[in-house]
């Protein structure tokens, strides 16, 4: 099968699909190249590390497929590849010629720090054959060097940390309209029940007028409109979602600058049928309106129902 001769079909068959992207990481070993496709991955692509150039088209030709849910594609292709790295820019000119758009990101960093890298790592330069690290760095920037001249965006890692590199990549490759890539989970728990085991923040609403105690409230749950009104109508409350809110307002960009991908914050009552609920509500309202998107749940919301 020709995979690259069926994505021109493809393509008109996917009128509407979901956006796609297709990234090519590339460059000088030990540039950052792993700490790249972790970012793609965070970012929620699809990622191949060390993918054989031949097998490019294939890979595209699942993306345009109609129903495919593969849509954003980052993989890895280097000098690990021995011989058959030579066959990319063959493999990417046969994109061009059916039309695929992709994007290439080449990294790369002075031999110095390159050399400095290897010998921190301990790590086997892919080329050590060719003699020395600095001889096979040498001889990696020749056989590369073709790669670089096509590339969308090439980024010197030399003096970058980690979260700096992160931070530009996203800068960088974000689709357009995909502003945040911070996806946040705000949940409601019972003390009583344990503390949820996977949350990055906790926030404990014991503090506030409780429901339980009130007849008419006591089998309702935040969820309800009467008990929504009793938790949100005291001043309390009031006060307090202003001041989580504005802190909320400041973590989440800081989170995101951080590289952070995934959020989960908790808030707790006694029981997480009452307060948390309608806490945890109030909480995803406010995060959507920051434009983060939003998953909502409730642990323990059935399990004080029936006392």
């Amino acid at each position: 099968m020709d995979a690259t001769a069926d994505i021109s079909a493809a393509d008109d068959n996917d009128a509407e699909g979901a956006e796609r992207d297709f990234v090519l990481i590339t460059g000088m070993s030990g540039a950052g190249r792993s700490e790249a496709i972790h970012t793609f991955e965070d970012l929620g692509y699809f990622c191949i590390d060390n993918l054989p150039p031949a097998l490019l088209g294939q890979l595209v030709a699942l993306t345009v497929l109609p129903g495919s849910r593969i849509r954003r594609v980052a993989v890895v292709c280097d000098v690990r590849g021995g011989e058959f790295f030579e066959e990319l820019s063959a493999e990417l000119d046969d994109l061009e010629l059916v039309g695929h758009p992709f994007r290439i990101l080449f990294l790369t960093a002075d031999d110095r720090t390159l050399v400095a890298r290897y010998k921190e790592t301990r790590r086997r330069h892919p080329l050590i054959e060719a003699g020395s690290v600095a001889e096979s760095i040498a001889a990696e920037r020749v056989q590369v060097e073709a790669i670089l001249e096509r590339a969308d965006l090439v980024i010197d890692t030399s003096t970058l940390r980690p979260q700096e590199l992160r931070a530009l990549i996203r800068e960088k490759f974000v689709l357009a309209g995909r502003e945040t890539q911070l996806t946040v989970t705000v949940s409601s728990f019972g003390f009583k029940y344990g503390l949820p085991i996977d949350a990055d923040i906790v926030m404990d609403v014991r503090f506030l007028p409780n429901p339980y105690y009130h007849d008419r409230l006591r089998s309702k749950t935040g969820l309800d409109r009467t008990v929504r009104s009793f938790v949100l109508d005291k001043p309390e409350t009031a006060i307090f979602l202003e001041r989580w809110c504005s802190l909320l307002d400041f973590l989440l960009p800081n989170y995101l600058s951080e590289g952070k991908s995934q959020l989960n914050i908790t808030l707790g009552c006694t029981g997480g049928m009452h307060r948390s609920v309608v806490l945890a509500e109030k909480t995803a309202e406010h995060i959507r309106s920051l434009g983060f998107p939003v998953a909502v749940s409730h642990r323990d919301i059935a399990k004080d129902k029936n006392r």
